[in-house]
């Protein structure tokens, strides 16, 4: 039932949204008097801000089309280099530009696409060979493509690196942001463990929450202060008969993103008013900085039923993986086996999804891996978001990602 409420609301703000977008275009039409009127350009922003906050969105596309390298500007082309049915490779592949080191982007599963990591790619793309794990919305998938939870996810960034080592003849490093962190160093322990030949050659790890009694956050209390039953019970839905994946148990992006909004929602309110005074004075500019922003932001996908349970379960209740009873297909992953990966943890100091050390406990877990092989960094004064995306990624940040790339290779 709560899908399908979800989902009447959902057609009836969609009509009020374009009925808006109508309203406001007719005002700001240069013909039209009114538009100049005292209230004019205030009425015309107000419905242009609920126009863009209540319209229905899809999935966004990366949109990289060229990237500068050293000084030749060249052409990138998106090429599916693998395809499954929770998820598919995606690999941007730049013309004529051969022998660069290969990247795998491992894109979080949690409640949003993988363009949410757009700027990330676009400053991976000039020195590396880029590569990103392009996972798809639940309720596209139908039944009888079966289950996907978190031994899958691993099984996948296995299959992911050795697609990507047959492309390019050379292990990849492999770059996993906030999530999928968990599964990334779960993967490379097996892959050391069983000297795959694919095994990453570096991993670096951004704001995931490797150990999260480390420094908890408010996403880390809100998973322990309650029992895993009632995850079950209030946060699962059914998806209905209008999509592919009718009737797989989800957890809804929606939820998701409605947890995330009321987490900052002040900070949200005030993005939409600046938005609407920008429009009031006519600075379209500033204003269509927030609304790309937001286009990303707002578009969300579903997680499968048992994904988002074990997950829960495994990484925010019990803590598995740190206290060494983490398991993959029922045999327990050892850190300590990761003896041929260097490991590069990364982590914001004003994270407030991520607390400070959750990451870096990777570190120490991975207790037979050299020193030289290991790396920390703290971003000051950036938050979770900016680790991977905004100025300080692009100008700090990735940087240090690129030079630890270049000495692990």
């Amino acid at each position: 039932m709560l899908y399908d409420a979800y989902e009447v609301q959902r057609s009836l703000l969609a009509g009020a949204s374009r009925l808006a977008g109508l309203g406001a275009g007719w005002l700001n039409n240069p013909s039209n008097p009114f538009g100049y009127a005292s209230m004019g350009p205030m009425v015309a922003a107000g419905l242009e801000v609920f126009a863009h906050a209540s319209a229905p969105r899809g999935k966004p596309e990366f949109g990289i089309n060229e990237v500068q390298v050293g000084r030749k500007l060249v052409p990138v082309v998106e090429e599916i280099a693998l395809r499954r049915a929770f998820g598919q490779l995606k690999h941007f592949q730049k013309d004529g530009i051969e022998g660069q080191p290969p990247l795998l982007i491992v894109a979080p599963m949690s409640g949003h696409y993988a363009t949410l990591l757009r700027g990330t790619v676009e400053r991976m793309l000039p020195k590396h060979d880029v590569f990103i794990t392009d996972w798809r919305d639940a309720k596209l998938v139908p039944l009888a493509d079966g289950r996907f939870d978190l031994d899958d996810y691993i099984d996948y960034l296995v299959e992911f690196c050795t697609v990507v080592m047959e492309r390019t003849g050379q292990r990849p490093h492999m770059l996993a942001v906030c999530q999928p962190s968990v599964p990334a160093f779960a993967a490379t322990a097996i892959m050391n463990r069983d000297k795959h030949p694919a095994r990453p050659k570096s991993l670096t790890m951004m704001g995931g929450p490797v150990d999260t009694r480390c420094a908890p956050t408010a996403v880390n209390t809100l998973a322990t202060q309650r029992p895993h039953a009632w995850f079950q019970r209030n946060v699962i839905a059914t998806v209905p008969m209008i999509y592919p994946g009718a009737g797989r148990k989800v957890y809804p992006g929606f939820l998701q993103l409605a947890g995330f909004m009321t987490m900052n929602l002040g900070s949200h309110l005030t993005s939409h008013w600046e938005m609407f005074k920008h429009l009031v004075v006519g600075d379209d500019e500033s204003a269509d900085a927030t609304r790309s922003f937001y286009d990303e932001y707002l578009s969300v996908c579903d997680m499968t039923e048992e994904f988002y349970l074990q997950t829960v379960d495994v990484v925010f209740q019990r803590h598995l993986l740190p206290r060494g009873e983490f398991e993959h297909r029922g045999k327990r992953i050892d850190p300590a086996a990761i003896g041929d990966t260097s490991l590069l943890a990364i982590e914001g100091e004003r994270d407030d999804i991520s607390g400070i050390g959750q990451t870096k406990a990777a570190l120490d877990l991975a207790s037979r891996l050299p020193a030289s092989k290991k790396q920390y960094h703290l971003a000051k004064d950036v938050g979770h978001y900016g680790i991977f995306n905004g100025r300080k990624w692009r100008e700090n940040i990735a940087a240090v990602v690129e030079r630890f790339i270049a000495a692990n290779g």
